[in-house]
């Protein structure tokens, strides 16, 4: 079963170091990569059609600067408010401690 994380804080873009993505949202999803169910400020996420992938899932990217930072997938069953896995690659991101 997936279980969101205690708020310990806020996860930046490691190239831009703007606040994207809540401690508190992200969840243990089985899959090996850290998982979020929403991005906290949805101007600083960039959704880009992915089409060089063996599956369907809209390529994440930082608004800013155009960094990649992993894929999301939609209807797969965690129990989230949102039903999404924002499957982010944890080298893109850094952890700012509140």
């Amino acid at each position: 079963m997936s279980t969101p994380h205690q708020d310990g804080g806020v996860y930046s873009c490691r190239a831009l170091r703007g606040r994207t993505l809540q401690s508190g949202e992200k969840f243990e999803s089985h899959c090996g990569w850290p998982s979020f169910f929403d991005p906290k400020d949805t101007d600083a996420v960039e959704l880009i059609e992915d089409r060089n992938t063996a599956w369907s899932a809209p390529e994440v990217r930082c608004a800013r600067c155009g960094s990649h930072w992993g894929h999301v997938f939609e209807g797969e069953g965690y129990p989230t408010p949102t039903d999404q896995r924002y499957c982010i690659n944890s080298i893109s991101l850094r952890l700012v401690e509140k």
